[in-house]
Parts: C-alpha cells; structure tokens; sequence
C-alpha cells in the first residue's frame, strides 16, 4: 500500500510540474531552440520581467535578443541553456528566480540553481561577459484585489534573503552583480507603485528605470 501511495505521489507531482510549465512556456521554447544566437548577440534571460521588455528597442541596438519566458523558474531555465551557451554571445544579463520562490522554493535553493546556470556559463562559453541582475522587490500593498499574485507578493523578506547570498556568490566568482532592487523601491522598500500596475511587472517607467542602470554595461 505504502509503494501505491507513493507511485501515485510521484505521478501527481509529475503532472503538477508539467501543468505549471504551460502552453506558453513550452511555445517560446521551441522558438529559442530554432533562433540563432550569434557571437556578438547580447542576450536578456530570464522569466516574465526580461520577457516583457523590449530590449533591442529601449536600447537602439539590432544586436540585442530577448530570451526570457513569462512564468519560467531556473529549474526550468536549466533545461534550455544549449542553444545560449553555445552560440557564444558577447554577454548576457540573467534575472530569474521570483517565481521560484512563489512556488515554494527556498532561497537558498533558487541561489544554488542560479549558481548552476552561472557556472555552466562561465565554464561552456568563457568568452561571454556575465551580468547578473538582483531579484526585484514586490508590492502587494496596493494590488491586494489581484489575487493572482499573492503568491510573489508574499516573499519579499525571501528575494532579500536571495539577492544578498547571490551577491556574494557573484563576488567570488568575480561575475558583476547589478542591483537593480535599490532603485525600484519606495521608502518602504517596496517596489514602487509608479513602476507596477500589479505589484509585481513593470510599466514603461519601471523600464526607464531598469534600462539606464544597465546602459553603461550594454555598451
């Protein structure tokens, strides 16, 4: 009976993972997998905070490609670096990690595997200049309607606890550490309700914001 319980435990997880890994996430996969990157590619990656953001065009640069998917996790992450780290880019700026957390994720669980995607890059593509961007605050003071969130609004203590230990772990391995949570924050250091409709994406100023922190590392 114990070995039926836990086959039936083991399935229900399996289907659980596929279902939270949709439609979308699987359709911009395959997308990523056939597009090239090229060795003078600068590549965002991460989940739906990159995704959303126009990159090429905030920036006026052709050479700029967007590899981030709405809801993905570094769990997943890991499972689409082939055709990244292959292509050799001249430098990606990685940002992932919150939804992790709101799937119950420990931080220092979404540390260990964001040092994972950190080392594959510095090991399989030596070349690339590595940019690693903090996790970004929350704010579901004022979005408390939107129910869909609550699960992100609820781990800001968490994406401090991340930011820090990922910080020191960029250190030592002398990768650059941008912390883009400092300026999206209000006086109580929450992310600021000028930059979200949600309390969790941006709006065009919270990109405004974003892109001139990272302007002298794009170049």
């Amino acid at each position: 009976m114990k070995r039926i319980l836990t086959i039936i435990a083991a399935t229900l997880l399996i289907c659980s993972a596929a279902e939270a890994q949709n439609a979308y996430n699987y359709q911009k996969r395959s997308h990523y997998a056939v597009l090239p990157v090229h060795r003078s590619s600068i590549v965002f990656l991460g989940d739906s905070i990159t995704d959303y953001g126009d990159w090429s065009e905030w920036f006026g640069n052709a050479k700029i490609i967007n590899r981030g998917i709405s809801g993905d996790r570094v769990e997943w992450l890991l499972t689409r670096m082939d055709p990244i780290v292959e292509g050799q880019p001249a430098k990606i700026f990685l940002m992932i990690g919150t939804n992790d957390l709101a799937a119950g994720a420990t931080p220092e669980a979404v540390v260990e595997n964001i040092c994972k995607v950190i080392d594959r890059i510095l090991t399989e593509s030596p070349r690339t200049r590595l940019y690693v961007q903090s996790l970004f605050p929350v704010n579901g003071e004022a979005f408390k309607d939107k129910m869909a969130k609550k699960n992100h609004w609820s781990k800001g203590a968490e994406i401090i606890a991340v930011n820090k230990a990922l910080a020191e772990e960029c250190a030592e391995r002398g990768v650059p550490f941008i912390d883009v949570y400092s300026s999206l924050t209000d006086s109580r250091g929450m992310l600021d309700e000028r930059y979200t409709n949600d309390g969790l994406h941006l709006m065009a100023d919270g990109y405004k914001v974003w892109v001139e922190l990272l302007r002298p590392y794009v170049k």
